[in-house]
């Protein structure tokens, strides 16, 4: 096993700003061992929660690939980080558009798309860490997918619409997560399927609480983020199943996250 030492991120962050985590080294190789690491990669022990591995390509082949899509399908995957479920809608669909606001994350899953591969630095312990590659799947036709760099909340206005819209692990990730929703309606078919995954982890950081969905509590009532979804959705979209998806992302050899998402399935009114 080769190892390395850490590297100094080189993240430009202007005097004053907050840092963005999603433009660092730490997260860039992160999410990079998370979309393409296999097994042994990830998950060395033979005890741990090998079912939460994989979660990109899950939140398609459990999600969207029993859809009856038409045989020339669009797809946007909507907060696509470093690519993975962008390659698995591809195949698919014959056009799919990967969008991030994370300029690092787009051209980490375009280096993959173009020379279908990039290398990237896993941390083991401390400085220590392993050179791994993350490789364009295989079967998957790279000029399918294109990327580009884009704001959920401020999508240009030429996209066009989409026979699958996955927006995975974003919706908690957003300032205004209800302009993000409004403008679903006019990106998905009527017919289309919408696939939102989230853990709910909704954090002021990010998002205000006055703007989370769900999570939050007050006069003895609770507001979860599926009803959240269901007030911004309907009756645009009809809410089809839901179901649990897990997943774990790797911070060193012995740091684990994992979680659960919820991935609800909408079915966009004819």
């Amino acid at each position: 096993m080769a190892f390395a030492t850490l590297g100094t991120p080189n993240v430009q962050i202007s005097p004053g700003a907050p840092a963005n985590p999603y433009e660092t080294d730490k997260l860039v190789n992160e999410y990079l061992l998370f979309h393409y690491g296999n097994a042994q990669e990830v998950l060395p022990y033979a005890w741990g929660p090998a079912g939460a591995l994989d979660y990109p390509v899950r939140c398609v082949t459990e999600c969207v690939a029993a859809a009856d899509l038409p045989a020339r399908a669009r797809a946007l995957d909507l907060g696509c980080a470093v690519g993975r479920s962008s390659f698995e809608l591809a195949r698919l669909c014959t056009e799919v558009i990967g969008i991030d606001y994370s300029h690092r994350f787009v051209a980490a899953a375009e280096q993959v798309r173009t020379t279908r591969g990039m290398d990237y630095f896993r941390l083991d312990e401390g400085e220590c860490g392993t050179q791994l590659r993350a490789s364009l799947p295989a079967g998957v036709d790279p000029e399918r997918v294109r990327f580009e760099q884009g704001d959920a909340m401020a999508l240009r206005g030429d996209l066009g619409r989409f026979e699958v819209v996955l927006l995975a692990n974003l919706i908690d990730r957003l300032r205004e997560p209800v302009r993000c929703l409004e403008r679903l309606p006019g990106l998905v078919q009527p017919g289309g399927l919408l696939v939102v995954t989230s853990p709910y982890t909704w954090m002021q950081e990010y998002t205000a609480r006055e703007d989370w969905l769900g999570g939050v509590a007050g006069d003895g009532a609770r507001r979860h983020t599926l009803d959240g979804l269901r007030a911004h959705l309907e009756p645009a979209f009809q809410l089809e199943s839901t179901r649990d998806l897990p997943f774990l992302i790797r911070e060193h050899a012995r740091k684990y996250q994992w979680s659960v998402a919820q991935a609800s399935l909408w079915r966009r009114s004819r």
